[in-house]
């Protein structure tokens, strides 16, 4: 049965939430019945608990089991290793909502609201594996020095047809005309024509929950798309991607279609991204601190980079945390495979977009648009941190086209992670027990993955072997 189409809320403003009390007097005025209190887990799959307004005020702070940060994608859990040991008593942590996110849930029928909660061990210390937590981990390390990043993340996606069978390869959905897209439509605006109505939910949705859309435009698959969103805050930008994928999702079944984030849905069309705009700001001043005061780049921006083709090849598994994520990292393909960097060169993996001396950034082109945003935006900021604490410096800028020469980054999971889990100034950084936890959940994944039997070990093993 389809779902009643709700109409369109005015814009609901919660960034001003900052309290108990506040939050209070903002579900009774909007007569909230129920919240859904969530948390990001190490996939970026919002889990939590479902209450009514009336248990959630009197009783703000829940408990969860800890095991929901060692879970896999498959919902399984790792097994016992050297370094990694599953907590058996399975014991709660405690889960505490920040009122700055809350928002209305605006496909829900009843008068409903979401928080995003932070999860502590019952003596307040922070759940160090959470994915919340991490990237407020890389964050306060910049905050040490003085120093405030800033992130604007761009996320690209698939509409495809209801696939109720695994087995069966993903279509593209049919938009009004009845036809669904057969050829590359890059910017094109009668593509994005083609799905209006679904459009105009997505923006409903978005300005319900206060989230910011920049820009909407066609990417090159087939009924692929991109959502640029606005700078700022790196948690704050996490949050906004997280709550994005789900409204994504909702308002593409309200129109029968799937919204997909894999990274490569289809074979034989381009793979999906995430990229991540980053600079850094004084955080006295405010000034972007890769500009000087002549507007020329400064010692921190080509450090910035140097750290970034140093470190990003070990922290690719938060980047591409997925078997399929490193299927689109292939050679003359939209997807940069390598760390060079250039000014306005969509195919090094580090692009420095034109722009005044003030909004200097560094555009990480890298990550899949499957990745948890929180983990995606901390492995990047933490290359460009050790960077300018290391004092690096970078290669020369790359004039021509790069992504025909050598394949610079891991080229499958198992690579990655233990690149990942040997850079002792990662580790450092992130925690051993984040690490080792990453570690163990992405190589069961892979086990997982391995019981699967392919149709090209169909095609080309079955008689041929």
């Amino acid at each position: 049965m389809k779902r009643k189409k709700t109409q369109a809320k005015a814009p609901e403003k919660t960034r001003g939430v900052t309290s108990h009390e506040e939050a209070r007097a903002w579900l009774a005025e909007r007569k909230i019945e129920d919240i859904e209190c969530v948390v990001p887990d190490q996939a970026g799959v919002a889990r939590g608990k479902m209450m009514p307004v009336q248990k959630f005020l009197d009783t703000p702070t829940m408990s969860m089991p800890g095991s929901i940060f060692t879970q896999t994608i498959a919902g399984d859990w790792p097994e016992d290793d050297d370094q990694f040991q599953y907590d058996r008593a399975d014991r709660d942590m405690h889960l505490e909502p920040d009122f700055s996110t809350l928002a209305v849930v605006p496909w829900e029928e009843d008068p409903t609201a979401q928080v995003i909660h932070d999860a502590y061990h019952a003596d307040g210390r922070p759940v160090e594996i959470a994915p919340r937590q991490v990237l407020r981990r890389i964050v306060q390390l910049y905050e040490n020095r003085g120093w405030a990043p800033v992130v604007a993340p761009e996320i690209e996606f698939y509409l495809v047809q209801p696939n109720k069978d695994p087995d069966y390869p993903l279509q593209p959905p049919a938009g009004r005309s009845g036809r669904p897209e057969t050829a590359r439509q890059s910017y094109s605006i009668a593509a994005v024509n083609e799905f209006d109505e679904l459009f105009d939910d997505i923006y409903h949705f978005s300005e319900a929950q206060d989230l910011e859309i920049d820009t909407l435009i066609h990417e090159e698959g087939a009924a692929q798309m991109e959502i640029n969103l606005r700078h700022g805050h790196p948690v704050v930008l996490a949050d906004q991607v997280f709550q994005f994928k789900r409204t994504i999702r909702e308002a593409a079944l309200r129109h029968d279609m799937y919204a997909t984030f894999m990274a490569k849905p289809m074979s034989s069309e381009p793979g999906s991204a995430m990229h991540i705009h980053q600079s850094v700001t004084d955080l006295k001043t405010g000034r972007n601190i890769f500009s000087d005061s002549n507007g020329d780049p400064t010692p921190e921006f080509f450090s910035f980079i140097g750290g970034s083709q140093k470190y990003l090849p070990a922290v690719i598994c938060m980047l591409a945390p997925y078997v399929n994520s490193y299927r689109r990292l292939v050679r003359s393909a939209s997807a940069p495979v390598n760390t060079m960097w250039g000014y306005d060169n969509r195919t090094v993996g580090l692009r420095v977009p034109t722009s005044s001396p003030a909004a200097r950034r560094v555009e990480n082109r890298i990550p899949s648009s499957d990745a948890n945003p929180y983990l995606a935006i901390a492995a990047s900021l933490a290359c460009g941190y050790l960077g300018m604490v290391e004092g690096l410096t970078c290669s020369d800028p790359v004039t021509d086209g790069a992504n025909d020469d050598e394949i610079m980054l891991p080229r499958g999971l198992l690579e990655a992670v233990a690149l990942f889990e040997d850079c002792n100034e990662l580790v450092e950084i992130f925690g051993k027990s984040f690490v080792v936890t990453y570690r163990a959940i992405k190589q069961a994944e892979f086990e997982t993955f391995m019981q699967v039997i392919s149709p090209w070990e169909r095609e080309y093993l079955l008689l041929n072997v």
